[in-house]
């Protein structure tokens, strides 16, 4: 498996995203909110709209937290504030392809503090586009392993449409094209239940090898990009061994 698969399967098992459930919840309120605010509060009329709220869904976001997201973004509450989106593209450790995605109100605090992660732990940002070329835009569905069988999973992703199965022993993770993605997780979650996550991620076309200290710096520059309020997700293409791998899971 290539990064994102592994970054995944590392979170996971560490258990990151139950630790980080309030950040989560904040960042997709963030995404419903900027959505509505651009193409109105109805998901039915705007697609970003309906792709965010499937996704606040499927990371189990209280209901009455997304409505006030979309009412603070459509402009019927005024609480809502003016956040824009930012993509910051530079180098980890190794040479690994780092693409931080963001959504802010205060643009100079935002790109001081993914400077600055860079800079702690020996990244270098680039210009626009430096990085995403070795990246395609993807839907994601994530299903843990005790929801299904490996083949009844994989035969599942392909008549949903999905392009792609990936399984170990701990996830299957099932990517598709973008204009595809709300299909196949509303098909994949009918069969099997709640995804463990589903949303449109980069996903890297080349992979960079990196050793063993060079991913456990990497992981503590996505670790400190994640604890900023204004991140909304870091990808990254690295690869390291299955032994590395578990290494770094203990």
């Amino acid at each position: 498996m290539a990064g994102h698969s592994k970054w995944a399967n590392i979170q996971h098992r560490k258990g990151a995203q139950d630790k980080k459930r309030a950040k989560i919840f904040s960042k997709l309120g963030k995404e419903v909110q900027v959505a509505a605010k651009m193409g109105g509060g109805d998901p039915d009329m705007n697609p970003r709209l309906r792709l965010a709220i499937l996704t606040a869904k499927s990371n189990s976001m209280p209901k009455d937290r997304i409505e006030r997201a979309i009412k603070a973004g459509s402009g019927t509450t005024d609480d809502g504030k003016d956040f824009v989106e930012m993509r910051y593209e530079g180098y980890g450790p190794g040479g690994v392809a780092i693409i931080v995605d963001t959504l802010t109100d205060n643009k100079n605090r935002t790109a001081g503090e993914v400077r600055s992660a860079f800079t702690k732990f020996g990244g270098n940002l680039g210009e626009t586009n430096s990085v995403s070329f070795m990246f395609d835009r993807v839907g994601q569905i994530i299903f843990s392993a005790d929801k299904s069988d490996a083949d009844t999973m994989f035969e599942a992703a392909v008549e949903a449409g999905a392009g792609d199965c990936e399984s170990d022993d701990a996830l299957h993770i099932i990517t598709c094209e973008p204009a595809n993605f709300a299909a196949a997780q509303e098909s994949l979650t009918t069969k099997f239940g709640d995804a463990e996550e589903s949303d449109i991620i980069w996903k890297p076309n080349v992979a960079a090898e990196i050793t063993e200290d060079q991913a456990t710096t990497l992981m503590k520059l996505i670790d400190a990009l994640e604890e900023s309020d204004d991140v909304q997700s870091v990808t990254t293409n690295f690869d390291v061994s299955e032994e590395i791998m578990e290494k770094l899971i203990s």
